[in-house]
């Protein structure tokens, strides 16, 4: 089943590039706009706390410093802005690393077509080829209710994630 669906995303792209390479952009980008505007969101919301918590630890060590507060005091609410913003700071790059990501999806597209490309002549699923343009092959849990047992698999291909060859060769026939 991995070997036909391969067959078919290769002759696909090798007949209709440019239309594969408009729909895949079309479906990277309306997914990646609400993915990315969100980690935009909550990183600039990470930003804005952690300079707000230096702000606020300055604040206590003065105070600490003119004995408006205890030392142990401090000790405490030092340690939980520091872990709070330890936190944070490993969040936002996270963040920053998922954004360049998202980013960079257009040019991942180009590079899988490439890859594809050089897969055209391909006759049989090798385990090069497979690794290079798989990233990983999920399969479904049996279904008998049809009295015939029946497994999904879901491919997920190397830097474009799921390809629907259903609805592209529907479009291509419209």
């Amino acid at each position: 089943m991995v070997w036909e669906h391969l067959k078919e995303v290769i002759w696909y792209v090798g007949h209709y590039e440019s239309h594969f390479r408009s729909i895949m952009e079309a479906r990277l980008q309306s997914e990646s706009k609400e993915i990315l505007r969100a980690r935009q969101k909550q990183l600039e919301k990470d930003e804005k706390r952690i300079a707000e918590l230096d702000r606020l630890f300055i604040r206590l060590y003065e105070d600490n410093v003119a004995s408006r507060i205890s030392d142990d005091r401090f000790a405490i609410m030092s340690r939980a802005y520091e872990d709070e913003q330890r936190e944070l700071k490993a969040e936002a790059e996270v963040l920053r690393q998922e954004i360049e990501i998202q980013e960079q999806q257009n040019q991942n597209l180009e590079l899988f077509i490439q890859k594809v490309r050089k897969y055209a002549e391909m006759t049989e699923l090798t385990p090069y080829a497979t690794h290079e343009l798989i990233k990983a092959i999920y399969v479904g849990a049996p279904d008998k209710s049809s009295g015939k047992r029946r497994q999904s698999i879901h491919i997920c291909y190397d830097m474009i994630e799921f390809i629907p060859m259903n609805e592209l060769m529907k479009q291509e026939m419209a």
